[in-house]
Parts: C-alpha cells; structure tokens; sequence
C-alpha cells in the first residue's frame, strides 16, 4: 500500500486510475465489436466457402497425381 504524503500525490493517483479505467472500459467496447464481426453470417459463408475450396483443391490433386 502506497503512503502519500500530499493530497496532491492521492489525486494524480486517482486521476491515473480513472485513465486506466477509461481505457479499459474502451478495450472492452472495442473487443465486443470485433466479437459481434466475427459473428456475422456472412463470416461464416466466406470462411465455409475458404476451407471448402482448401480441400476441393487438394482433393483435386490427389486424384490427379495418384490416377
């Protein structure tokens, strides 16, 4: 625990917290935005549509190189 010795000291202290506080709290805001994104529909369909093509094409070369 901190001894302060100046109300000046317990006021820069609490400004700091409440900064940190604040930045936080955005954090916070900005990593449910990125969470409600990544939720969305659409993602799904490109990423489905990604994996899909990943393994259609290397099905393709399977058959291909093992005709």
């Amino acid at each position: 625990m901190d001894n302060y010795t100046s109300f000046e000291q317990i006021e820069k202290d609490l400004k700091r917290y409440k900064l940190e506080r604040d930045i936080a709290w955005e954090e916070l805001k900005l990593m449910k935005n990125e969470y409600k994104e990544d939720l969305k529909p659409m993602n799904w369909v490109s990423t489905a549509i990604k994996i899909t093509s990943k393994y259609s094409f290397i099905a393709l070369l399977r058959k291909w190189i093992f005709k």
